[in-house]
């Protein structure tokens, strides 16, 4: 694990503390046939893991019933110490409209998937290597969509994990970095930030956060604003 200047911590692929895994690789580790399999495990929360779960728990969170749209889930996943959110810098891929956007662990649906529950943890799976249970779970978010049009007809769902420590990573072709930024530092005055994108030959202003070289913005902004704000209130 390699530090970097500024709040967060970054783990690159091929990078020291990390190893990077095919998702042939990650399927079959005890995987086979693409099937996630739970098992019990004891989960000891961190006063704020603990807060938010009861904040998550005590809310009905909007889902997104539109059969037309493609279905997705990501994983926001907390851990300590000190308690940190795990973003992934995704790779320049031409495929991909959210190139190089840091975002949470997840994709779309499949049809081995019993929900999107079960999306969330196999792509958390297969794009950073982390197995998670469902004792590990907080609660659920509200259902995001993108909101420029230009973009994938898509529904995401995130769901909210805790971790008692932070795992070992073994990053995807997918991931190109993962980072780990403290609740702490995503609360701060400095963390807002406003950033200009040209879409369709205009220019538009979107709320951001800034971790560092990196800005957090669009959909991932979406789910986070809302996050930190069951975390203040």
């Amino acid at each position: 694990m390699r530090q970097f200047p500024g709040p967060t911590t970054a783990i690159r692929a091929g990078g020291i503390g990390e190893k990077r895994l095919g998702r042939s690789v990650l399927r079959d580790a005890g995987f086979p046939g693409r099937r996630v399999l739970w098992w019990w495990m004891r989960l000891e929360l961190t006063p704020l893991q603990a807060r938010l779960r009861e904040r998550l728990t005590s809310r009905n969170p909007k889902t997104e019933d539109d059969d037309t749209l493609i279905q997705a889930a990501v994983a926001v996943v907390f851990a300590p110490d000190p308690d940190a959110i795990l973003f992934i810098e995704r790779a320049e891929r031409a495929d991909d409209p959210w190139s190089g956007h840091v975002s949470f662990p997840g994709g779309r649906s499949d049809a081995s998937d019993s929900d999107l529950l079960a999306t969330a943890v196999r792509e958390t799976m297969e794009e950073v290597g982390v197995v998670l249970h469902p004792d590990q779970l907080l609660g659920t978010l509200d259902d995001v969509a993108p909101r420029r049009t230009h973009l994938p007809p898509i529904m995401v769902r995130p769901f909210v994990f805790a971790l008692d420590q932070r795992p070992r990573l073994a990053l995807s072709e997918e991931a190109a970095e993962a980072i780990w930024a403290p609740v702490e530092t995503l609360l701060g005055p400095d963390a807002n930030h406003a950033l200009m994108v040209g879409v369709g030959g205009t220019r538009r202003t979107y709320p951001a956060y800034r971790l560092g070289p990196r800005v957090v913005w669009g959909m991932t902004e979406r789910i986070v604003t809302p996050l930190l704000a069951l975390l203040e209130g």
